[in-house]
């Protein structure tokens, strides 16, 4: 069986290398805009007329239009990237009607890039012929040898006469290409645009690139490194500023990268490989292992071991049994998974394929809110696309396992973001909670045993497959591998999605990532993990963000909501509108919760009106406590 799986699949790759080189034969100037609810709202639409306006008036032949997903920089869009064939893509950013006229006269057709438009890149960097990023990851403990090579390098660039206007040396966030045999004396150099990373391990290596990379303008091939599957994605990603340089994109490893509605492009890129393999070697319990040594936590806010609840899954013996994503994203600020069912839908559904192979699911379901069109219109291309493709259906690949995916929708109900209402809510009823045990996978969707998890923690599975547990609990803290997406609002410059390995500070997302408060403001406070969550001081700044870190300071992580607040924000009103919005969407059932956000709410007006005693502190307190302890979400 495995053969033919196997077998199967390498057809799909052939169809599609083929689909791509028609595409690409004779080799065109690729426009690349974005097309995501973000984008779209920005001007995105209108964009992509011009330039099909430009492109038809010109009469080329040779220049051709891709759409791609969200790269997750929202204050800086529109964004539009120019690839000509063999050179690194150009970004251009908040782009109008105007400055598509200049890319496509001087850029596209002069083949000047204009500077001035240029994403994070100003004018008077243009003289820069090469950008050197180092490796910053921490926790492979190479933090050390990092640091010293950069300072190593910078040394012997200036001992050479290398004029240091030409180049730009950037310590940049965890690569994430270290395994385990490789761990020691070591570091990893991105050199851009010449899309080629360096593995170094001694100072020998670094008076070699200077000579023949620099000095001869040719690569060393001894040192580079060409096998690495999501180094390509590095070359896309990284070296534009601090906001990319500083993240290490695993969720988000093709988002604003493929276009998500093409699989042939997905396979191209290596995707439903990991699920192939797995389904070859048939062995549930082996998936399982590595998940529960990488520890991967839910990313849906409760952070439960996710190896643990499909091993609990896989424990139940009923013949029937279902899988199901989580997109009922609810949190105010919160837009983490939209981008990402908008940006790469096929991660999405080849981890839940191979969560459904763990646990024994015969059945899957997408449950997404009907307010995000786009990811429901992406996720279903993406389910049709599989299908007809034979990756769903009855004996997929020619294997015994046969598994289907369908979409249901969300009306808005907040509280369908917890899993018992959800099920309840796929299931036809009203989205209310129930008590627990019996947990979803012993007794779930009508009955039978069901495994949740959220849109991020699927995205994450194939890649922890493919590159082991090892790899990925490397890259996170002692007790939460991995990274965690947050989507970055308010207060703060530089806004959109950020992906950061587990124990990165607040700090270094708030002033690093984000650029710092606008205004010259200070900052008051950072909210994280939506109406349950809470309010970080700023004092807390150099908090790592991890799910015991941050409820030590009173806030949990939740989905990945953060919301920067500055020195103008009253935090009694920022309390009133989260408690609005919890008693707003309150299920009712359970008369902690029901009376409780309207006693709350009460107290809260009445302070905001100036009319607060100091008891009222204590009753906030009180029905605080008792909320979190009796009420069954």
């Amino acid at each position: 069986m495995a053969s033919l799986v196997i077998e199967n699949y390498q057809k799909l790759v052939a169809e599609s290398e083929a689909y791509i080189r028609k595409l690409n034969d004779p080799p065109k100037i690729m426009v690349q805009i974005g097309s995501a609810t973000c984008e779209n709202a920005a001007g995105a639409n209108e964009i992509l007329q011009e330039f099909q306006k430009h492109i038809v008036s010109s009469g080329r032949t040779d220049i051709a239009i891709t759409r791609t997903g969200c790269t997750g920089r929202c204050s800086c869009e529109p964004i539009v990237r120019v690839i000509f064939p063999q050179l690194a893509p150009v970004k251009y950013e908040r782009v109008s009607r105007d400055i598509v006229h200049q890319i496509f006269t001087r850029h596209i057709l002069g083949g000047q890039p204009v500077a001035e438009y240029l994403l994070d890149h100003p004018a008077e960097q243009n003289q820069i012929k090469y950008d050197f990023l180092f490796c910053g990851g921490v926790r492979c403990g190479c933090s050390i040898e990092h640091a010293r090579f950069q300072f190593i390098f910078e040394e012997k660039l200036s001992a050479a006469g290398i004029d240091p206007k030409s180049y730009s040396i950037i310590r940049a966030n965890c690569f994430g290409l270290c395994r385990q045999e490789h761990l020691g004396h070591v570091t990893h150099i991105l050199v851009r645009p010449n899309k080629i990373i360096y593995r170094i391990q001694n100072n020998e290596d670094l008076d070699e690139i200077i000579r023949v990379h620099i000095g001869q303008g040719r690569v060393v091939d001894r040192l580079r490194i060409d096998d690495e599957p999501m180094g390509q994605r590095f070359f896309e990603l990284y070296g534009d500023n601090a906001f990319f340089n500083r993240q290490s994109r695993i969720a988000l490893r093709n988002s604003g990268i493929i276009d998500p509605e093409s699989i042939e492009e997905y396979i191209h890129f290596g995707g439903f490989k990991t699920f192939t393999t797995a389904l070859g070697k048939n062995d549930p319990q082996e998936i399982i292992r590595i998940i529960t040594e990488s520890k991967l936590r839910g990313r849906g806010g409760g952070g439960y071991p996710t190896g643990n609840k499909w091993a609990m899954g896989a424990a139940e013996k009923d013949t029937e049994k279902f899988i199901i994503c989580n997109a009922d994203e609810g949190d105010p600020g919160a837009f983490m998974d939209r981008s990402m069912l908008e940006g790469d839908p096929f991660s999405v559904l080849e981890g839940m394929m191979i969560g459904a192979l763990a646990i024994g699911a015969t059945r899957g379901f997408f449950y997404i809110r009907a307010e995000y069109p786009m990811a429901i219109k992406r996720v279903q291309n993406a389910i049709d696309c599989a299908r007809a493709r034979g990756l769903l259906g009855s004996n997929i690949l020619g294997s015994n396992f046969s598994f289907d995916i369908e979409i249901r929708l969300g009306a808005g109900a907040f509280v369908c973001g917890e899993e018992t209402a959800l099920i309840h809510s796929i299931e036809g009823r009203r989205g209310q909670p129930r008590i627990r045990p019996p947990y979803p996978t012993q007794r779930g969707l009508w009955q039978k045993p069901t495994v949740i998890n959220n849109v991020e923690t699927f995205a994450n599975v194939p890649v922890v497959l493919d590159y082991g547990a090892s790899w990925f609990s490397k890259m996170g803290t002692v007790k939460s591998g991995g990274t965690k997406v947050f989507a970055l609002a308010g207060k703060v410059n530089h806004t959109g999605l950020v992906e950061v390995p587990m124990g990165t500070t607040l700090r270094e997302i708030v002033f690093h990532i984000g650029g710092g408060i606008p205004n010259g403001k200070k900052l008051k406070a950072i909210q994280t993990g939506g109406p349950a969550g809470g309010c970080i001081p700023a004092q807390f700044l150099d908090t790592v963000v991890d799910f015991d870190s941050l409820m030590s300071v009173g806030s949990i992580m939740g989905s990945g909501g953060m919301i920067i607040m500055d020195e103008d924000d009253c935090m009694v009103d920022i309390a009133k509108f989260f408690i609005t919005f919890s008693q707003d969407e309150s299920c009712g059932k359970c008369t902690p919760c029901r009376e409780g956000t309207k006693r709350m709410l009460e107290i809260l007006e009445r302070i905001t009106s100036g009319k607060g005693v100091p008891e009222d502190l204590d009753k906030l307190q009180r029905l605080g406590l008792l909320m979190k302890r009796a009420s069954l979400c």
